[in-house]
Order: C-alpha cells, then structure tokens, then sequence
C-alpha cells in the first residue's frame, strides 16, 4: 500500500489474545524503532516521530486494556490514524514531562501557544507544526497541554533535503519562554526518511 495511504484497518488487528502472546515480543522488536523516533528538545519536552507501526502497536494496546472489543474500534481508528504521516510529511506526539506535579503547572502555564511555535528545520527553511486540530490545546488560561500532536508537512523539495546527509536537520521550539534548538541523528534522520513516499 502506498504510504500515502496507509491507514490501519479493522483487518489489520489481532484479536485480543494474540496480540497478549505476541506483545512482549511485538514491544522488544518495536523498541529499537521508537528509540531511534525519541527526540528530546530541551531539559522536558519530547519529541515522539509517529507512523504505521508505532500506531497500530498503540491501537492493540488500547483495545486490550480497555477491553472495548470491537465496538470499541472505531474510535481507536479514529484517535490513530490521523498520526501515520501520509508519506510527504511528519507527524510526532510532543509532549512535556515534568514529573513534579506544581512545577509541571508553572510550566505550562508560562507556555501557552507553544504548539504553534514547534518547527522542523530543514538546512536554513524552517516547517512549522500544524496541531491536530482535534482539542484547543491552550486554555483560556494561557495554560498549555502538556501532550500535542502535531504534523509537520513537507514540500518535495525539503524532502529530498531531508535526505541529503550533508544538509542539517534540526527540531525547534520558538516560543520566549521555551527556545530550543536539537539536530537528528544520522540514525534517527534515516528512521525518519521511511516516512516518505
């Protein structure tokens, strides 16, 4: 299936007791994947490059803890699917974690509207994230989520820069109170590249 229009299906699951068998071995050998999509930026944000296999290993995930059996797909299918990146673009869940709970409200309550200030940097041209438009995720507030989805569409032209090696590929945060800048590595930059049709 093209990556354009890759999507996971009702087809595409395992039925609850198979995928408990399979789990343990399914996490190990996803494991190395997700590491290599972890992009930390700053002292407490996170950046998690979703796709294919990562969403349809979080879909199982779900379906078995909650037990919703098939009523309960649909709507799984609908929170994931629009976090597979469609082949010309990158989709990460951002999320902040400060464990401390006081100083995690401080936090975010300094960064409202930093989920539209996150960018890919691709050589000197900056992309900038567009949030799943699924929540306002800053109250009224000024209060931040501490979890955002964001997509990050690219031209073919940063594509194919993407994936030249010698051009710099960063990841950013522009907002005052949060300006951070991190590169990829080679390995997570070549991850990243099977995004792209």
């Amino acid at each position: 299936m093209p990556l354009a229009e890759r999507r996971i299906t009702p087809e595409d699951l395992l039925p609850d007791a198979e995928f408990a068998q399979r789990r343990k071995a399914w996490r190990a050998e996803l494991l190395p994947v997700k590491r290599l999509r972890r992009v930390a930026l700053g002292p407490y944000c996170t950046f998690y490059f979703e796709n294919y296999d990562t969403m349809l290993f979080q879909v199982q995930e779900m379906l078995l803890i909650e037990k919703g059996g098939a009523a309960q797909v649909p709507d799984e299918l609908a929170a994931y699917n629009p976090l597979i990146p469609n082949g010309s673009e990158l989709v990460a869940t951002v999320m902040f974690e400060i464990d401390d709970p006081v100083r995690r409200e401080a936090e975010l309550a300094r960064l409202g509207g930093a989920e539209d200030l996150f960018f890919v940097q691709v050589g000197g041209e900056r992309v900038m994230a567009v949030p799943e438009g699924d929540v306002e995720r800053t109250r009224e507030d000024g209060k931040t989520s501490s979890v955002h989805f964001l997509r990050f569409a690219l031209k073919p032209e940063h594509v194919a820069k993407f994936r030249d090696p010698g051009t710099e590929i960063l990841i950013g945060c522009a907002h005052e109170r949060y300006s951070h800048l991190a590169g990829l590595s080679p390995a997570s930059r070549a991850e990243l590249s099977r995004d792209f049709a």
